[in-house]
């Protein structure tokens, strides 16, 4: 059976990228170097930060991606909002109503979408 458990992260450098996901992940990574970085998260998700110079064949351009985080309110996505601007991240939507919950947008360093969200109460 196939399983989705890995997604890796072309970023121009590795260990300043694992700076912030160190912070958005709440957590160390368990493999650091210049090239490469690792997270495995509690789901046993793993998170790589490569490269992208060293990844073959080539990425398009970095960026692109985009990651979501599930909160438990809207207050909390306004939290991670609020803490995200501080850490400096892009804003591309600021908080708002969607029809399928409450959510937003920035971007990290290498034009990847973090997306912050609790669902409404019609979900799709």
């Amino acid at each position: 059976m196939r399983t989705l458990n890995y997604l890796l992260l072309a970023v121009r450098d590795p260990l300043r990228s694992a700076e912030l996901y160190t912070r958005l992940l709440g957590r160390d990574p368990v493999e650091i170097a210049p090239t490469f970085v690792l997270y495995v998260l509690p789901t046993g998700l793993k998170i790589g930060l490569w490269l992208s110079d060293e990844m073959e064949p080539k990425p398009k351009p970095a960026g692109g991606v985009e990651i979501s985080f599930t909160e438990d309110s809207k207050d909390a996505v306004r939290a991670t909002f609020a803490e995200w601007r501080r850490l400096g991240l892009k804003v591309l939507q600021a908080p708002t109503e969607m029809d399928f919950g409450f959510t937003c947008v920035l971007e990290d360093y290498d034009g990847h979408r973090l997306r912050p969200f609790v669902l409404g109460d019609n979900p799709r």
